[in-house]
């Protein structure tokens, strides 16, 4: 029998053809817990993160376990339990490890080409968003890009890779992630083509610089699109807005904030693109908007 990949039907697999190593393992689960189990789960480099339900939090050791037979590459499970903070920081805890392997929550990511190297338990890394840098990574030949809320380089790094501009402003507050920042351009070798600066994007954004401006943060962001207008040249230049929105209110609120923020400034915006990233919560989607800025 070939081993399922899905959590559940693996559960149901290994319970049933392994019980005697199973109960030596100390992973004993009933069919109704089996039938709660996690659909979703996130490699980042040897690390799986998953999100296990209140339920069988007294389960999650064994959990753990199960997921690293899943996976014979993965060195350490962690149970993510949420975000907090203006930096999003991620409430993570090791549910299961490789005997004789690091525990530490350093990892190594590879992607499209790139490296990005984190931890994994103080920042959010979402590999949902790589059809979006794929995009990004066209077009952008000899421009000069500001990345907003560049984070570890999510948008800067592979834009640097693969598109060759001639330069990436990549603006970062918080500093755990601003150092990753920093170890990322070094490690995909970018460090003529990527400036890193640490501070807030308000009052660290350049002005009158770029040919095209990334805001790839959700949350807040709309508090920040003057300051990203300002950035774009005055010849005019492109804007790439994220926001979350309730399904019923895309595209119009993102779209009439965009049009106030450009009227306060004197600016003209001319709607190019519209497109949902991803489902951020029931209703609400991740969405991002492409702008002509004149």
């Amino acid at each position: 029998m070939v081993k399922p990949q899905k959590l559940k039907a693996f559960a149901t697999y290994y319970l049933s053809e392994f019980p005697d190593e199973a109960e030596a393992a100390g992973i004993l689960l009933t069919d109704a817990e089996i039938s709660r189990l996690p659909s979703n789960k996130q490699k980042i480099g040897d690390i799986l993160i998953v999100t296990i339900p209140d339920s069988l939090s007294h389960k999650k050791k064994e959990i753990g376990k199960l997921l690293l037979l899943t996976d014979e590459k993965v060195r350490l499970v962690l149970n993510d339990s949420g975000i907090a903070g203006r930096f999003r920081v991620p409430n993570r805890e090791i549910i299961g490890w490789r005997d004789g392997k690091s525990m530490s929550t350093e990892t190594l990511h590879k992607e499209n080409g790139c490296k990005f190297k984190l931890n994994t338990a103080e920042i959010m890394f979402s590999k949902g968003n790589l059809a979006e840098k794929r995009i990004l990574t066209n077009g952008c030949g000899g421009e000069t890009i500001v990345d907003m809320f560049a984070g570890i380089g999510y948008f800067s790094i592979p834009i640097g890779v693969h598109s060759n501009p001639a330069q990436i402003i990549a603006v970062e507050l918080n500093p755990v992630s601003y150092g990753y920042l920093c170890e990322n351009i070094r490690l995909n070798g970018l460090e003529e083509v990527i400036e890193p600066i640490c501070g807030d994007c308000r009052t660290s954004t350049p002005e009158n610089i770029a040919d095209r401006v990334l805001m790839g943060y959700v949350g807040t962001t709309h508090e920040y699109l003057e300051t990203g207008m300002k950035a774009i040249k005055n010849k005019g230049g492109f804007l790439h807005y994220h926001e979350t929105v309730h399904e019923k209110e895309f595209p119009k609120r993102p779209i009439l904030r965009i049009t106030e923020a450009a009227g306060k400034c004197g600016r003209k915006a001319v709607i190019l693109d519209q497109r949902i990233i991803k489902k951020y919560s029931p209703g609400v989607y991740h969405v991002v908007i492409d702008v002509k800025i004149y």
